[in-house]
């Protein structure tokens, strides 16, 4: 399926992104007002955490709540100037890898199974894994963004 392939697509896509960079670029803030790359790197992580949580739970249970979580509570909260990019982006990696190896064994009917969003309501599986890739993608057309700003030159093509 090719949105599966798209998701496993973005696997990589985040170390790639962070390649050549040392620390103090990553911890950068080359845009004002903005995250650096570094908490970008943590919110994708904590965040594909959370789509793949909800993905579990969509396949496993009933209608399941699905919560809203605050990225800006997460980056004051959960050390993203303390954490290691390079390892939270092989942890994006790894979590794509097993949701990509879950995927691949549904059966047509559980892309429509639906899961509540306290905020959005109703989501379909389908929905939350088109979610997590324009997710990962939108945040690293601002990677991109910052490390010209940096002076560094690119190291991925414009989509994952």
């Amino acid at each position: 399926m090719e949105l599966i392939d798209a998701y496993l697509a973005g696997a990589g896509a985040v170390q790639q992104a962070i390649t050549g960079l040392a620390p103090e670029q990553l911890k950068a803030y080359p845009v004002a007002g903005t995250w650096s790359i570094q908490e970008i790197v943590c919110h994708l992580a904590d965040s594909e955490a959370l789509f793949a949580e909800r993905m579990k739970r969509v396949l496993s249970e009933d209608r399941p709540p699905l919560l809203f979580a605050d990225p800006s509570r997460h980056a004051e909260t959960l050390a993203y100037q303390s954490r290691d990019a390079a390892d939270d982006a092989e942890l994006i990696g790894m979590i794509r890898q097993q949701m990509a190896r879950i995927l691949r064994t549904q059966p047509p009917e559980a892309w429509a199974r639906t899961g509540v969003h306290n905020k959005v309501g109703e989501q379909t599986l389908e929905q939350l894994v088109r979610k997590a890739v324009d997710h990962l993608e939108h945040h690293l057309k601002f990677v991109r963004a910052k490390r010209h700003a940096l002076g560094v030159p690119p190291t991925i093509d414009a989509t994952p």
